[in-house]
């Protein structure tokens, strides 16, 4: 029985890793005179190594002009990212990350099921804070069963930790879940949790195998484009009745 949807964060609430994580890195390199800045396609690729700060650390490795000793780098690190997070935290104040289609209907949906709801991610809290505050409000953290972020688990995707704990602070095993993921990283996480997971591509990610996954598709907002195929509603898009179905199909299998 479905008792849960745990959600990622950035690529699948919404499209934080174009418009707002590579925007605020660029800007924070910027404005501590730091002599390089990311592309779309380079972010892209740094994109294969989980977590901010770890993918600062691998890109200076190919920058000549970062410091040679690692302290050195760590402390620049540190700021680029307390810089690059209170940047991303006004570009999300502004206005400029929206929730992608769909999702905003089916944490409606949950409530009106009382099917339970968990963020489940590796980026800071502070960053789904500022996203989630921005588009529901104040009292966001009251739709949440569960919020899971970096702070209370170190172990980035893909490994299983976040999703393990999950599953020990809302009390329930991998299949009583649904995962809404984007990366095939996360969705090797969710997999290694015994977790059934739904692909919703993503910007950067909109190809990429994803071995294993329930359903892919390119939006919640629409049924079109799904595999398997989605019962298409009045309305035309994704609803939770469709992921029950799709979960059920996947513990008949089990």
């Amino acid at each position: 029985m479905l008792r849960a949807i745990l959600w990622d964060v950035d690529g699948t609430l919404a499209e934080t890793e174009r418009d707002g994580h590579l925007l605020a890195f660029n800007r924070a390199f910027e404005a501590l005179a730091i002599p390089w800045r990311w592309s779309p396609s380079r972010y892209g690729e740094l994109l294969a190594v989980a977590g901010g700060r770890e993918r600062l650390l691998h890109d200076m490795l190919s920058q000549p002009q970062a410091p040679a000793q690692c302290a050195l780098r760590d402390e620049l690190v540190g700021r680029i990212h307390s810089l690059k997070n209170e940047l991303y935290a006004g570009i999300v104040a502004a206005g400029a990350l929206p929730l992608r289609a769909g999702v905003s209907e089916l944490f409606e949906d949950c409530a009106a099921a009382g099917v339970r709801m968990a963020i489940v991610t590796t980026t800071s809290a502070a960053n789904v804070a500022a996203l989630l505050g921005a588009r529901l409000g104040s009292g966001w953290r009251s739709r949440f069963a569960a919020v899971l972020c970096a702070e209370q688990a170190p172990q980035k995707k893909p490994d299983p930790q976040v999703y393990l704990r999950a599953l020990q602070a809302l009390g329930l095993a991998p299949a009583d879940a649904l995962a809404i993921e984007d990366s095939p990283a996360g969705v090797a996480a969710a997999l290694a949790a015994q977790i059934a997971v739904v692909v919703v591509r993503s910007f950067y990610f909109p190809t990429a195998d994803v071995p294993g996954a329930l359903a892919v598709g390119p939006s919640l907002g629409s049924t079109h484009g799904w595999r398997p195929a989605a019962v298409a509603p009045p309305d035309g898009r994704i609803h939770l009745s469709q992921l029950t179905q799709w979960h059920q199909a996947a513990q008949r299998r089990g």
